[in-house]
């Protein structure tokens, strides 16, 4: 019988913290359960292993992403809901770096959790750069290198690799303006670009 209390949110929640303290590789089975309190054989009455335990922390990485950055570019456009939606993500993965980690491999077939979490973010991200008038194979190019734009500054940052005294967020912004002026040419052009 499953401990009162213990519940499959509450497993991807300890989980996320493990994470993010001690990093993806922290979370097993052995681990969550010691930080539950319990024993090991009880969190399959909740979860499908480790596997399954993985894919519900990406998911759940996924709907807090989707709600940083919707709550960031509300009401906004263009440039500054770019701007917005970068700082909300970079501060994503600043606060939560472990579970950020669950949520960069791409889903598999049959994961619909993963694929429509993944697909919210995902039209989130086309609705902001469509004030950029790409087509729609256009949005999808911008979204993808503002996604390696974020990760890898996200991964440098978190790695140590910035070692100058430099202000990382004016790295950031002027970093994402380049990303615009790039995607302000891709609109001007999209033909020329294919």
């Amino acid at each position: 019988m499953a401990r009162a209390g213990l519940d499959t949110h509450t497993l991807v929640l300890a989980a996320a913290e493990l994470a993010d303290e001690y990093g993806m590789e922290a979370v097993t089975l052995a681990a969550l359960a010691a930080k539950l309190g319990v024993r090991s054989p009880s969190l399959y009455n909740h979860i499908n292993g480790l596997a399954g335990l993985r894919t519900l922390m990406a998911v759940y990485g996924l709907e807090q992403l989707y709600e940083v950055i919707s709550e960031a570019t509300e009401g906004l456009s263009g440039e500054a809901a770019v701007h917005a939606m970068s700082q909300a993500y970079i501060g994503f993965t600043r606060a939560h770096p472990g579970l950020y980690q669950t949520t960069l491999k791409a889903p598999e077939q049959g994961e619909s959790a993963l694929e429509a979490t993944g697909g919210k973010i995902l039209s989130l991200i086309i609705q902001v750069i469509s004030a950029f008038g790409l087509d729609e194979e256009g949005n999808l190019h911008a979204v993808r290198g503002l996604r390696s734009i974020l990760h890898g500054f996200s991964t440098l940052e978190h790695q140590g690799g910035f070692g100058m005294p430099l202000d990382l967020n004016v790295t950031l912004t002027r970093l994402i303006n380049t990303y615009i002026a790039g995607i302000r040419c891709m609109g001007s052009d999209a033909d020329s670009l294919k």
